[in-house]
């Protein structure tokens, strides 16, 4: 509230109130004694606001007794029905002051009297200035008094809606006290909720109103800024179309004025026109200049909405895939389901035989392709293409010859596929982008662990090309030498490549024809291998080696440099010679290995006497070609190339690894051998094989690989000196007892 002595109040009791307990009202309240006073109206109670007008009342009451009749508007007659004399307000006084503490309250009241007495010397002013002076004081008197004036209403305002509020608190009080029961008593108390709910809503609804005033009022703050602008843009036009006019003005004076150039100057009209036509060109540009700004608002909508809609394609891009994923999955389950009904039919009743036969027929005669010719949206396409072959030409679903086989093939291709489609966004996005960020190729831990995981299409041919450069530096034309060479001479072991062309990765659509592009190719690749090493010339894997090459660098010398690399650098010395020493070596190794690494399994294979060699052995030659599926294949030629035959023993002690619990459930020798010639084919979780051959199979340091290695070729060659001696006095006894 504003009075015209708040500001000589300085921190001194404005209003002494009576505290009241919170438990009493009306006359129960004004019987207990008053406290002490407090010091200022922060003490002032809304919970019983009709004992607070009451002691504010009291108290205006109290300071108009002491203020007089001074002419001051802080009146208040209708609150005083006994006025008092001045003695007795002077004794009040006296007792206030004796009794210590009532003093703060005479200073103010003091003041008071000193505010409104009508500015003291006032008759001096009035003496020594003329009657302006006193006029303008006057004013100012009367200023002062029409705030004190307006100040007073607000206060009466105020209190008149206390006291409302303190008629309705005393009704619904008394109410509360009247009630017979308790259940009227509560039904009260709950009527009090009902409004403080609805009073809670309200206020709810007008900060919401509230909010959405405020967004008007900025949106139209906004429009008046871009007007502002815009009537700034046409002020600084029309500025500077008045500096052309007065310099076109200024010319055409300064040459109509000059005699000797009169001939030479231009009409007015000329002129006129020319300023027309400048005019208009202004005008266009304008023109170009808002249009312009309407394009490029119009160019802005379309990104946000095309932004918007490729995240909506995306989003439904990998709805499709989890979908696909488990339509492939439900598939292969019920594929499975098939294949042991399949294995089931000697035993089954005729007619489920049959109809076992016939789902299985059916099943068969489904094609990959169906699914994404049932897609309506082409998009579907480029997340995980369905077709019959891969990137590099491989079949995705084998044509088995075998019946039982056929079925197998079915649910790996399934396998394959599901985990593609779960992979895609998880696992290859993110490794495709950490490929694209990799400018020089530089040895490294971080690209040792990529090549690990499995270097995409796109990036491999330029990887695998670094890879065989950085240990083989090819020579220039040394390869087209050599096939002159096989041109003007026939190598010895030019039959044996010509019989195994037709056997080289019969999976493949550029090997499956004679008639292929690349047959010819690789042709000439095994005939330059043959004469650029003659010690091994040709041997039966050196075609699978060369014909991977083949499928990823594409040039045939590329290819070419690459079997070299891998025969005279990474494979160990006389891998490929006629007896295959360190061939057999690995095989040793590995059987070590083996019991080392998978003790349970190892025992299970000598109790059943299973020579694992006899599947491995083929294995390591060829580096595990015609064994993996495609895409695990080249992961695994991947991190083969980059660190050697050490990749070939982790990857096949992860293979067994991986069947371990498969292998462990069969109890026939039979049965074993022949889960062993196709269980690697059943493999088509890549990342599950690529975490057990680099991560639970560590320790594996190429040391000890070097050192088993040694072992074992010296007690292999010292066989095979024993095994030649023996072969030696055999034909001698056998010469010497004659035909």
């Amino acid at each position: 509230f504003v009075f015209t002595f708040v500001d000589v109040v300085d921190n001194e009791d404005f209003l002494p109130l009576v505290k009241t307990p919170t438990e009493a009202v009306g006359l129960k309240a004004a019987s207990l004694p008053a406290p002490q006073t407090s010091t200022a109206l922060q003490n002032i109670s809304l919970k019983h606001p009709w004992t607070e007008i009451q002691n504010t009342v009291y108290n205006i009451c109290g300071s108009k007794q002491l203020w007089g009749n001074n002419g001051n508007v802080f009146s208040f007659d209708e609150f005083q029905e006994h006025p008092e004399n001045v003695d007795e307000e002077q004794e009040a006084e006296e007792g206030t002051l004796e009794d210590g503490r009532m003093g703060p309250r005479l200073n103010w009241i003091r003041k008071a009297r000193w505010m409104n007495s009508g500015f003291p010397g006032s008759e001096e002013l009035s003496r020594e200035k003329n009657s302006v002076d006193k006029v303008s004081v006057l004013q100012q008197q009367i200023l002062t008094l029409t705030e004190e004036v307006k100040s007073q209403k607000e206060l009466v305002k105020l209190l008149h809606k206390a006291l409302e509020a303190a008629q309705l608190e005393k009704r619904v009080s008394s109410m509360y006290l009247t009630a017979a029961e308790d259940k009227d008593r509560l039904e009260l108390v709950r009527h009090k909720v009902r409004q403080i709910a609805d009073l809670t809503s309200r206020l709810e609804a007008l900060e919401q109103e509230k909010k959405e005033l405020e967004q008007i009022l900025a949106l139209r703050d906004s429009h008046i800024q871009e007007l502002k602008e815009h009537v700034q843009l046409l002020m600084e036009k029309n500025h500077a179309k008045q500096e052309i006019i007065m310099t076109l003005t200024e010319q055409m004076a300064r040459e109509l004025s000059d005699p000797l150039q009169e001939a030479n100057t231009i009409t007015v009209e000329t002129l006129y026109k020319q300023q027309e036509e400048i005019e208009h060109l202004k005008d266009d540009i304008d023109a170009y200049k808002t249009q312009n700004q309407f394009l490029n608002s119009e160019i802005h909508q379309v990104t946000r909405l095309w932004t918007s809609v490729a995240e909506n394609e995306k989003a439904l891009l990998m709805k499709c895939a989890c979908l696909q994923a488990r339509n492939c999955q439900m598939e292969s389950k019920y594929l499975t389901v098939l294949r042991k009904l399949q294995e089931a039919v000697p035993d089954l009743p005729s007619s489920h035989a049959e109809l076992v036969k016939s789902l299985i027929q059916e099943a068969l005669q489904w094609d990959v392709k169906e699914e994404a010719e049932e897609v309506s949206f082409e998009l579907n396409t480029t997340l995980c293409p369905s077709s019959e072959y891969d990137e590099y030409g491989f079949m995705t679903v084998p044509d088995y010859e075998i019946e039982d086989w056929k079925l197998l093939a079915k649910i790996q291709a399934l396998e394959i596929k599901s985990n593609k489609l779960r992979s895609q966004e998880i696992v290859e996005k993110p490794l495709r982008d950490r490929w694209n960020s990799i400018g020089e190729l530089n040895p490294s831990a971080e690209l040792k662990s990529l090549i690990r995981s499995g270097i995409p299409v796109e990036h491999r041919q330029r990887v695998w090309r670094w890879m065989v450069s950085r240990h083989c530096s090819p020579e220039p034309g040394h390869y087209q030498r050599l096939l002159e060479q096989s041109r003007s001479t026939e190598h010895p072991a030019c039959r044996q490549i010509e019989l195994d062309l037709p056997r080289t990765l019969t999976n493949n659509k550029h090997f499956s024809s004679p008639t292929s592009q690349l047959v010819p190719k690789l042709r000439r690749v095994l005939l330059a291998f043959s004469w650029h090493n003659p010690a091994i010339g040709y041997c039966q894997g050196l075609n699978r080696l060369a014909a991977v090459a083949l499928l990823v660098l594409e040039d045939e010398e590329s290819a070419f440099w690459c079997l070299v690399f891998i025969v005279e650098n990474l494979m160990p010395a006389d891998y490929y010679s006629d007896t295959l020493i360190t061939s057999q070596v690995d095989q040793r190794v590995f059987k070590d290995f083996l019991s080392e690494k998978l003790p349970r399994l190892m025992a299970h294979f000598e109790q059943y006497q299973i020579d694992v060699s006899l599947i491995t052995f083929n294995w390591f030659l060829v580096a595990f070609v015609d064994s993996l599926v495609s895409d695990i294949l080249l992961r695994v030629w991947d991190a083969f190339l980059y660190e050697g035959t050490k990749v070939i023993f982790r990857y096949a002690l992860a293979i067994f690894k991986y069947n371990e619990e498969e292998i462990l459930r069969i109890r026939d020798s039979v049965e074993i051998y022949q889960y062993l010639r196709f269980f690697t084919r059943m493999i088509t979780d890549g990342r599950k094989l690529m975490n057990i051959a680099f991560n639970d199979l560590n320790p594996f340091p190429m040391k000890l690989l070097r050192n088993r290695r040694s072992m074992h070729r010296e007690e292999l060659e010292a066989e095979l000196c024993e095994l030649e001696q023996i072969k030696a006095a055999y034909v001698k006894e056998r010469a010497e007892q004659g035909p």
